[in-house]
């Protein structure tokens, strides 16, 4: 891997606290270009069904505003600096650690997850099944460059905490031209 990429952590419950860890992957160009690819392709077909249902010419973006609230619930975060630390906690209610996806990158931090649940009860001849499913996908710049192999992240009560600590910062330095 890179200098600027992160290992992978595992994840790890632990009981006293409460709290899940959350593995944090490094960041791939390659798989973040995918991974936004995918997003994008999401969107606009859900956005091109949207058009199609109104055939209402003039309103691409409302689509597509529209198509984004139904794909994706929106991850309301708080980011802080403290101490030479960047501290990221972020809303995931209903998630659990295995069903989210942590990506660090030194001024970068992607936080997606989805979740499916499946309820079925009999009552006589009748089955109910309810199904439901729930995706969430969040790029957040941070407001200084960090070291992505030193963070840790963990899951309680709905909230994620990623803390990360800055990396050293490079100094200015004059560099003297001489004459080949």
């Amino acid at each position: 891997m890179s200098e600027k990429s992160a290992a992978t952590q595992t994840a790890l419950e632990s009981g006293s606290t409460g709290k899940a860890s959350v593995p944090v992957r490094a960041a791939e160009p390659k798989d973040l270009v995918e991974r936004f690819n995918k997003v994008y392709d999401q969107i606009a077909s859900r956005a091109f069904n949207i058009f199609e249902n109104d055939g209402i010419f003039g309103h691409d973006l409302e689509n597509w505003v529209k198509a984004e609230t139904e794909l994706f619930h929106p991850v309301h975060v708080n980011v802080t600096q403290v101490d030479g630390r960047v501290k990221v906690e972020a809303e995931v209610p209903g998630f659990e650690p295995k069903d989210l996806e942590v990506t660090l990158e030194p001024q970068r931090l992607i936080i997606s997850g989805k979740s499916e649940t499946k309820e079925e009860s009999k009552q006589n001849e009748m089955v109910y099944t309810e199904q439901c499913s729930n995706e969430i996908f969040r790029a957040i710049a941070l407001p200084a460059e960090v070291d992505a192999s030193k963070a840790a992240a963990t899951l309680k009560n709905g909230v994620l905490e990623l803390e990360v600590p800055k990396s050293a910062k490079a100094t200015a330095a004059r560099v003297e031209v001489k004459v080949s």
